[in-house]
């Protein structure tokens, strides 16, 4: 039977009250063991309620104009009478663990519409620069009645994949003048994306033009992300609030290929398998570093492969087979 308290946070999230959101979310993101059993029943109440959104990705070298690209959507997403959500995720200190959080300053006047929900949460490590959790809250936000979901991303890299397998369109924001197609490539972010927009193009339009026409070259020697797709390389001006309408027209033009095809759904169902293999595997790591044997064998193995008198491979087969 559902506590009392869990009960009113569901209730809560299906009437989009945004403490009960907020509440929900931070319990899904704690890494108590308690706090996760609950938390897996509360998702479980709410999972019947989720799916109707669009979920995009949105990625990008810092300076790319993120924040202020995906202010100015949501805005112009309201303004056609949807709700927003933005789940911007903020790098964490490898020093300190601590972020900024500071989305909701860089998106002020998004953060003020009703319509609107903004979520930072820290990185906290995790690979692509999306938080361990962020899935989740996802499902939290459908819940709610959020019918656009936008994942914001810390930066690029190889782990960005991360933010694509649990998106249905990822977004790649691109600067002109911020090297050529070879240089794309090689980053290997171009492979993921499903549209392409250039920013701030209202700064040197000519600029802009040579790298869309460079990019629009290189997306010819990659394999499109998805079947029956081609990519678009679309131009924008965030600050002025121009490009939108045909960016937002691709990513519907993009939802009804794939819908049409059948990719839409089979996308989603392997990105929950996938996300439930990645749980395990957390979840097996975790019993792996408590378990009393491989804690009491650890040190000495682990200053053993620290000096070079023990093999990694051999240290690692010491440390399962302590779990037997």
């Amino acid at each position: 039977m559902t506590p009392p308290s869990d009960a009113s946070l569901i209730d809560g999230v299906l009437a989009d009250n945004r403490r009960a959101l907020a509440k929900t979310i931070t319990l899904i993101e704690s890494t108590r063991e308690d706090h996760q059993q609950r938390a897996g029943e509360v998702l479980r109440a709410l999972l019947p309620h989720t799916g109707r959104s669009i979920r995009v990705g949105i990625s990008g070298v810092p300076g790319v104009g993120k924040s202020t690209f995906i202010e100015a959507l949501g805005l112009a997403l309201i303004g056609r009478g949807h709700k927003v959500a933005v789940l911007a995720i903020d790098p964490s200190s490898s020093l300190t663990g601590g972020s900024i959080l500071g989305d909701k300053t860089r998106m002020e006047h998004l953060s003020l519409r009703s319509e609107a929900y903004i979520r930072p949460s820290p990185s906290s490590g995790s690979l692509g620069g999306v938080a361990a959790r962020t899935r989740e809250a996802m499902l939290v936000c459908e819940a709610a009645g959020f019918d656009i979901v936008i994942v914001e991303t810390v930066g690029v890299g190889q782990s960005e994949t991360a933010v694509a397998g649990m998106t249905d369109v990822f977004v790649l924001l691109q600067l002109p003048n911020a090297g050529d197609d070879l240089q794309a490539i090689k980053k290997g972010i171009v492979e993921l994306a499903d549209i392409v927009v250039y920013n701030k193009c209202d700064i040197d339009e000519t600029a802009a033009e040579r790298a869309m026409q460079q990019m629009r070259g290189a997306l010819h020697l990659l394999r499109a992300a998805s079947a029956g797709w081609t990519v678009p390389v679309l131009k924008v001006s965030a600050l002025q609030h121009a490009g939108l309408d045909a960016f937002w027209a691709d990513i519907l033009r993009y939802r009804d290929t794939m819908q049409a095809s059948g990719a839409w759904t089979a996308r989603r169902s392997r990105q929950a398998l996938d996300w439930m293999w990645t749980l395990v595997d957390q979840g097996l790591r975790s019993r792996f570093e408590h378990h009393a044997a491989v804690r009491a064998a650890l040190p000495d193995i682990r200053a053993a492969v620290a000096a070079g008198t023990l093999p990694a491979s051999a240290a690692a087969l010491r440390l399962l087979q302590a779990m037997d």
